[in-house]
Formats: C-alpha cells, sequence, structure tokens
C-alpha cells in the first residue's frame, strides 16, 4: 500500500499520533515560562533582566538535576546543567555588584544559599 505523500513529506509524519509524555520531557512548558516572567519582571515588556534571567535559569537546572537522578550516566546533559549553573553564577555576581539589595531579595525569593 502505497504512501500519499503532501510534497515532499510522506503523510505518515504528518499524521502521526502525538506523544502523550512531550509535554512531560519539555524543558520547559510556555505557561510555566510566562509564570516565571510574570513573577520576576521589572515592568510589563520585561523578559531580559538578570532577576528573569536567574529565575528561569533555577528553574531549568531544578528540571535538569531531577532528570540526572534517574540518569545518572547522562553525561551530554550534565555538561548543560553545569553551563547553566555557570551562567546563573555569573548573572547573580553582576547583579550583586550592581544592585545589592536586588541581588538579596532574589536569593531570598528564589531559595539561593548566597
Amino acid at each position: 500500500m502505497p504512501i500519499r505523500s503532501l510534497g515532499s513529506v510522506p503523510r505518515r509524519l504528518i499524521e502521526s499520533p502525538k506523544d502523550s509524555k512531550a509535554e512531560e520531557r519539555m524543558a520547559l512548558a510556555l505557561e510555566e515560562r510566562a509564570e516565571i516572567i510574570a513573577a520576576h519582571r521589572k515592568h510589563d515588556s520585561d523578559t531580559g533582566s538578570p532577576e528573569v534571567q536567574i529565575a528561569l535559569l533555577t528553574e531549568r537546572i531544578n528540571h535538569l538535576s531531577g532528570h540526572l537522578k534517574d540518569h545518572k550516566h547522562d553525561f551530554s546533559s550534565r555538561r548543560g546543567l553545569l553551563k547553566m549553573v555557570g551562567q546563573r553564577n555569573r548573572l547573580l555576581r553582576y547583579l550583586a555588584k550592581n544592585d545589592q539589595s536586588r541581588y538579596q531579595g532574589l536569593i531570598k525569593q528564589l531559595g539561593l544559599r548566597k
């Protein structure tokens, strides 16, 4: 039985059943990301302030740490985790150097131990 295609893409690839665990495996769902941004932004269109970036990185780090507890030999993800931790530390140092009160409030809010 031949597979009908739409252009150069086979129909079976277009109409494949949705993976039920796909959402579970996603790094951060859009809704979660929007909630984190809304909780830490300084004004309505703020998505790039250090507070927002640190909060997003913290959530991704927590998510990936849980993954690595189950998959101890996933060294590629471990490397990504270490890069995220380093990036978060650089952003925290920047924030501590430029505005100590914002830094103290953020680490208290996120539960970081610094």
